[in-house]
């Protein structure tokens, strides 16, 4: 399996998702605050993605 760096939109769309979890641990916020883990987990995979498949 060759992995490749993730695009530039990947990366970010990922931190963004990670930010907004770990954001979400310390401030109230309706939808994130409670599904914090799995934010965290869906922007690892994202992540994750990116450097698995090519172009992305």
């Amino acid at each position: 399996m060759n992995l490749s760096a993730p695009t530039f939109p990947i990366f970010v769309i990922s931190l963004v998702l990670f930010l907004l979890a770990v954001i979400g641990m310390f401030i109230p916020l309706p939808f994130v605050s409670g599904n914090a883990l799995w934010l965290a987990l869906i922007a690892y995979v994202v992540l994750l993605v990116g450097n698995v498949a090519k172009g992305l």
